[in-house]
């Protein structure tokens, strides 16, 4: 754990990492257009011929284009409107008041299935899962006699391990989503991923690493005879699980408008002659999963409002636009990464050196003989590794993500399938690294309890967790990949 610490200490902030990667492209380009490297393009049948970056060409490129490069980067739009709707919902309250209820109201025998569902919904919150339900794991479990050390490793490893299983759509989902339309588009221009792509898939994972959180705690961590909290910890100020009346109120109202509001979205969508249905009635390609993003934070906004109205956290229409604002200054460090990254990737497409690998890529596994089952774990294994040095999802897909996407496309792998493969990847190893700010304060909580408590002391508990459900995840993945089961609406996966 001490050489992972020192070597991610080690790596520069992402932001930076993308423009040195940039760099780095530069000149890989100029060596390759030198060599005259190019490949025939399986989609149209031409040469492709790799560019130099470095040429009067590539800078008059990279200059002009920089403004469109960033405005047209996919996930820009998306994020930021997604952003706005959940910011509502998290700041005025609701998010935090609907967990605080998901994990209070529960038999004992069921307290730790539900922190950990609880975890996989509190994605949607984004960094706030972290701060909102970690606390509320140890709270819990100690309310119902157990140990809330153990309550604050399931809630953190929840979150953690499993932060691209949401079954709730999340601003992550958008995020990817982009990122993987702009890599499949090496190939094929017309490819568009939805935000809503692995949307099936999340919600049955979510609900398998739930289960094996449940079963790992019980027959495992409770065993262990180091769960007792200091008998001196101060736990006045850690916080409570009950919601005062104002608050139960405003939550029944707004759970009752929710779902006032899906009921009159269904019934908007089943006439077959709906405006929100595409042509011949389809629903997979519609106006509704086209705009998916709107209609989430739509559904959010409202159902913060309608909290924030009743609880007394959003007293004037002008509260809202500023808890939006809020919203996206929180978002700031990311669309500040997306500059770089949007750069890179239009540097790497203008470039054609993803068309070059992932042709050749392709052809080496398809003359090996090699098992598309086996190019999976491969890619799953590697992906890990990477992830317990670059923590950030964002960044290590689009590096991955303009590779790996085109290299599986022409072995007839569909992107959908790359991107879930993809999400077992960056949340399996994040609970047992400390290269993600989230470790050291799910340990600060630890703390709380047990003064002594290092960073070996966490990943101890973080790591039979962490390892059971990327085996069980992987295993949903290649048993819904070989049965054919769609991975979301319109997402075939094979």
């Amino acid at each position: 754990m001490a050489v992972i610490e020192r070597a991610g200490n080690a790596l520069p902030h992402p932001f930076w990492l993308f423009w040195i990667l940039s760099a780095i492209l530069a000149v890989v380009s100029a060596l390759l257009a030198g060599l005259d490297v190019s490949v025939v393009s399986p989609s149209d049948g031409e040469t492709v011929t790799v560019r130099n970056l470095l040429s009067g060409d590539g800078l008059a490129m990279a200059i002009s284009t920089m403004v469109e490069n960033f405005a047209t980067f996919p996930p820009m739009a998306t994020i930021v409107v997604v952003i706005m709707g959940v910011a509502v919902a998290e700041r005025s309250g609701f998010l935090a008041a609907l967990m605080r209820v998901g994990v209070s109201r529960v038999p004992a025998s069921w307290v730790v299935f539900a922190v950990a569902f609880a975890g996989t919904v509190a994605h949607v919150a984004s960094a706030a899962a972290y701060i909102i339900l970690v606390p509320l794991g140890g709270l819990a479990f100690r309310a119902v006699g157990k140990s809330p050390i153990l309550g604050i490793v399931v809630a953190y490893t929840a979150i953690a391990s499993g932060y691209d299983a949401s079954p709730v759509p999340t601003p992550n989902d958008a995020i990817f989503a982009g990122i993987t339309t702009a890599a499949a588009r090496i190939i094929s221009p017309e490819v568009y991923v939805s935000p809503l792509s692995n949307w099936f898939f999340n919600i049955a994972s979510s609900a398998l690493l739930a289960t094996v959180i449940t079963l790992v705690t019980k027959f495992v961590l409770s065993k262990r005879p180091d769960l007792d909290a200091d008998p001196d910890a101060d736990l006045d100020d850690i916080g409570s699980l009950h919601l005062r009346a104002q608050e139960r109120s405003a939550l029944r109202w707004s759970l009752s408008t929710l779902g006032a509001a899906l009921v009159v979205l269904v019934l908007v969508m089943l006439p077959t002659s709906s405006p929100l249905r595409g042509a011949n009635g389809s629903i997979v390609e519609s106006p509704l999963l086209d705009g998916i993003a709107a209609v989430v934070a739509f559904l959010f906004g409202l159902t913060g409002i309608v909290y924030g109205a009743r609880a007394g956290t959003i007293k004037k229409p002008g509260d809202v636009p500023k808890l939006m604002v809020e919203g996206i200054k929180q978002m700031a460090p990311v669309l500040v990464l997306f500059f770089a990254i949007a750069q890179f990737l239009a540097y790497f497409d203008w470039t054609h050196i993803g068309d070059v690998l992932a042709v050749r890529a392709a052809e080496v596994f398809e003359s090996s003989g090699m098992p598309i089952a086996v190019i999976f774990l491969l890619v799953l294994l590697v992906l890990t590794l990477v992830n317990i040095m670059v923590t950030s999802g964002s960044a290590m897909w689009s590096i991955a993500a303009p590779v790996l996407v085109p290299m599986l496309m022409l072995v007839d792998v569909s992107p959908e399938t790359t991107q879930a493969l993809f999400r077992i990847a960056d949340s399996g190893s994040t609970a047992i690294t400390p290269m993600s700010p989230y470790f050291v304060m799910a340990l600060g909580f630890l703390q709380r309890y047990r003064k002594s408590a290092g960073i070996g002391t966490l990943a101890s508990y973080t790591l039979p967790l962490a390892i059971a459900m990327t085996v069980t995840w992987t295993l949903l993945f290649y048993a819904w990949w070989l049965i054919g089961i769609p991975w979301g609406p319109g997402a075939p996966s094979r």
